[in-house]
C-alpha cells in the first residue's frame, strides 16, 4: 500500500499540473484580477486544487506507514503519469524517445528499489539531529537561492530549482512527522508540538523557491533538478534522520547505486525531450512551419 500511495500522490501531481495549466491559458486575453476572477470561476482549475490536496494526502499515507528512501524516489513518476496525459487527454504527439525515456525511468527506479532493499529506520529521530538536519537543509537552500539571484537564466533556474527540492525533501520530512504526531496525539495534539508548524513553514519557502525556479528559466532546465535533487537529498535525511539503511552486499547496492543513476538519466532524457509546452495545437504549428 506505500508504494500504491506514493504511486497515487504521483498522478494527482500530474493531474493538479495539467488542469491548474490548461485552466491558466485557457483565455490568454485576461490578466491580473480579471485572470484571478476567472480561475475562480474555473472548475478545472479548482479541481487541479482537489487534486493537489489528494496528493498531500496520498503522500502523508505513504510516509507515515512506509519509508522516505522509498516514497520520495517514487514521487518522480509524476513525470511518467503527466506524460500519459498530455498524449491521451491533450492529444499531444510524444517522441519515441520519451517514451524510451519514461520506459528508462521506470526500470531505473524499480531496480533501485528491488536491488537497494531500503528497510530498518527509528519513528522519533532525537532533537539534536532534527535541528541538525533543519540548518543544514535551510542553509543549504539559502545559499542556493543566493546563488541564482545573478547570471544567465538556465544557471537561475538550476539554482532556485536546487534550493526548492533541497526544501521539499525537508519537507517530506516533516510530513512524516506530523502524521505520526497525529496518530499519537489526535488532531488537537497535532497544534500542539511543532512538525505541523515547521511543515507550514517549509511548504511556504519550498512554493516561493519553485516558483522563482519557474518564473526566471526554462522549464527543461528547472525540472530535472526538481525531480532528481529531492530524492536525492531525502534518502540523505533517511539515514540521518530515521537511521533507514540498505542492503549490506556492496555488489548489489553498487548495482542499486547504478539504476538511480539510470533513473535520473531517463528523467534528465525526458523532461528534454518532451514537448515544451502543452499546448497541441502551437506544437503543430511549429511542425508545419518547420518543414
Amino acid at each position: 500500500m506505500v508504494i500504491v500511495f506514493a504511486l497515487l500522490a504521483a498522478l494527482s501531481n500530474a493531474v493538479n499540473v495539467v488542469t491548474q495549466h490548461l485552466a491558466s491559458t485557457a483565455d490568454p486575453g485576461r490578466s491580473g484580477w480579471r485572470l484571478v476572477l476567472y480561475l475562480f470561476r474555473s472548475p478545472l482549475w479548482l479541481f487541479g486544487w482537489v487534486a493537489l490536496a489528494g496528493a498531500f494526502v496520498f503522500q502523508a499515507l505513504a510516509l507515515n506507514a512506509g519509508l522516505l528512501s522509498v516514497v520520495q524516489p517514487l514521487m518522480a513518476t509524476e513525470l511518467i503519469f503527466a506524460l500519459v496525459l498530455r498524449q491521451f487527454w491533450l492529444h499531444q504527439s510524444i517522441l519515441t524517445i520519451t517514451w524510451a525515456a519514461a520506459a528508462l525511468t521506470c526500470v531505473g527506479l524499480g531496480v533501485f528499489i528491488v536491488a537497494g532493499e531500503p528497510r530498518g529506520g527509528r519513528p522519533t529521530p532525537t532533537s539534536h539531529h532534527w535541528i541538525a538536519a533543519t540548518v543544514a537543509c535551510g542553509a543549504a537552500a539559502a545559499i542556493l537561492a543566493a546563488l541564482a539571484q545573478r547570471g544567465s537564466p538556465g544557471w537561475r533556474a538550476a539554482a532556485y530549482a536546487s534550493a526548492a527540492a533541497t526544501m521539499w525533501a525537508l519537507v517530506a520530512t516533516f510530513i512524516k512527522t506530523t502524521t505520526d504526531t497525529l496518530t499519537e496525539f489526535g488532531v488537537a495534539g497535532m497544534f500542539t508540538h511543532w512538525p505541523l508548524y515547521a511543515l507550514a513553514a517549509g511548504a511556504v519557502a519550498g512554493t516561493l523557491l519553485q516558483q522563482a525556479a519557474l518564473h526566471v528559466g526554462p522549464l527543461k532546465v528547472s525540472q530535472p533538478f526538481l525531480v532528481i535533487i529531492d530524492p536525492v537529498v531525502s534518502i540523505a535525511l533517511s539515514v540521518w534522520l530515521f537511521a533507514e539503511n540498505f542492503t549490506s552486499n556492496a555488489a548489489v547496492l553498487a548495482l542499486a547505486a547504478a539504476a538511480f543513476a539510470v533513473m535520473c538519466t531517463g528523467v534528465v532524457l525526458l523532461t528534454q525531450t518532451a514537448p515544451a509546452t502543452m499546448n497541441a495545437e502551437g506544437q503543430a504549428g511549429r511542425r508545419v512551419a518547420g518543414r
